[in-house]
């Protein structure tokens, strides 16, 4: 995954900032992801429900509202209806770039705003709400006694998780005034409505609310014990492996069918996509992976390269013949990794090579060992190594057989 830094002008001419978190390979879809009530594109369920996504194929661009986090602006002079203008200006960036939003994702009111904003975004075709209230004038709560004074004196300091903001009363009469109902009813997009059942802030019947108003097609999930930020690192991904399955249907996916297993100590390499490099992997009846070739060379980048299997095959052997050997040993070994990296060298520069015209294959392998281990450990375990079999397999005699299956 990689994160671009964007900027774009919001509703009101306002710089504001955004990430575009990236998958490694061409995006299937492209999300747009609003947050929650005064907090940020870089609250932690954004940043982990963002990195999942793109990790499964899908980019998501996350901003700041106006007058929030890095954005410029005044956050005293935005309401509910600045949010809903910011978020269909996102868009309009976004199609600018060529990546049009098919899938809209908002978070408390940030729910809220999506299924707002959804009418003026024609691309999009699913929408998610997580822990989004059914009626945006939900957050009023949050001023609690400041209300009056905020009526009297046209505006008033508010502490909103422990930092001050100041609330307007246009704030307050725009968000009062705001009706979802109309908009949830005539959607016609899908809808996937996510909620915590314990909810504090808020509460479950908004959920309730939201699914019973919207048309079909309509889903709800619930996120058993999260809280409403959902702060715990398996609540956020386990929303954005909800939600990456669920929109595949409506985003018009088409990934290739997982097929079927091969035998019990076969793999089998089937070509998936023939007008590219694309192939299924099969090993045994259970594991499948898929193979490609970098965009550059033709491939989708959908899977790593035949070399980078090998180059897998050698550093997952690495590291397992070491730990094995530093557990029977009772080593403090805390954890180990191994890159590695392939490259092909004139045999000109290779002292053993017989045929000084050749090329030969070079797999460099930088061995990362953590934890208290002394000198005379780390020796040992480097030496270890080397004896990993797929390591002797690649500088012993290989000889590949092969023949042609029967029609």
């Amino acid at each position: 995954m990689q994160t671009q830094k964007l900027e774009f002008t919001g509703h009101g001419g306002d710089t504001l900032a955004a990430r575009f978190d990236l998958p490694d390979g061409k995006p299937k879809a492209v999300a747009l992801f609003a947050h929650c009530f005064t907090c940020g594109k870089d609250i932690a369920a954004a940043r982990r429900i963002a990195a999942r996504l793109a990790g499964l194929g899908i980019a998501v661009l996350r901003f700041d509202f106006t007058g929030l986090g890095h954005s410029k602006g005044e956050f005293a002079n935005t309401h509910f209806t600045s949010n809903v203008a910011d978020l269909v200006a996102a868009s309009r960036h976004l199609a600018g770039l060529g990546q049009s939003p098919s899938l809209l994702i908002g978070h408390s009111l940030g729910g809220a705003a999506v299924l707002a904003a959804a009418a003026d975004i024609p691309t999009v075709k699913a929408i998610v709400t997580i822990g989004a209230p059914a009626d945006p004038g939900h957050v009023i709560h949050n001023f609690g006694c400041k209300i009056d004074e905020i009526q009297a004196a046209g505006q008033a300091e508010v502490s909103l998780a422990g930092r001050p903001f100041i609330i307007r009363r246009e704030f307050i009469d725009d968000i009062s005034t705001a009706r979802l109902k109309p908009a949830i009813a005539g959607l016609k997009r899908a809808l996937l409505v996510l909620h915590s059942p314990v909810d504090q802030t808020v509460g479950i019947e908004n959920a309730s609310e939201i699914f019973l108003a919207a048309k079909h097609p309509k889903s709800f999930v619930t996120l058993d014990g999260a809280d409403h930020l959902l702060s715990r690192a398996e609540d956020a991904e386990y929303a954005a492996d909800v939600i990456a399955a669920w929109s595949r249907r409506y985003l018009g996916l088409t990934d290739n069918p997982t097929p079927k297993g091969a035998p019990e100590g076969i793999v089998r390499v089937a070509e998936a996509d023939p007008a590219g490099f694309l192939q299924d992997v099969m090993a045994g009846p259970k594991h499948h992976i898929l193979a490609d070739e970098p965009t550059a060379y033709g491939g989708t980048d959908a899977g790593p390269t035949p070399y980078q299997f090998l180059s897998a095959g050698l550093g997952a052997c690495t590291s397992m013949t070491v730990r094995m050997y530093a557990r029977r040993k009772g080593w403090p070994l805390e954890h180990v990794s191994v890159d590695i990296s392939h490259d092909k060298i004139h045999a000109t520069d290779c002292d053993e090579c017989p045929d000084k015209n050749a090329k030969i294959d070079v797999f460099r392998r930088l061995i990362h060992l953590d934890g208290p281990l002394d000198a005379d450990q780390r020796a040992k375990l480097m030496a270890i190594a080397d004896h990993c079999p797929v390591h002797r397999t690649m500088e012993g005699i290989i000889k590949v057989e092969t023949a042609l299956a029967e029609s």
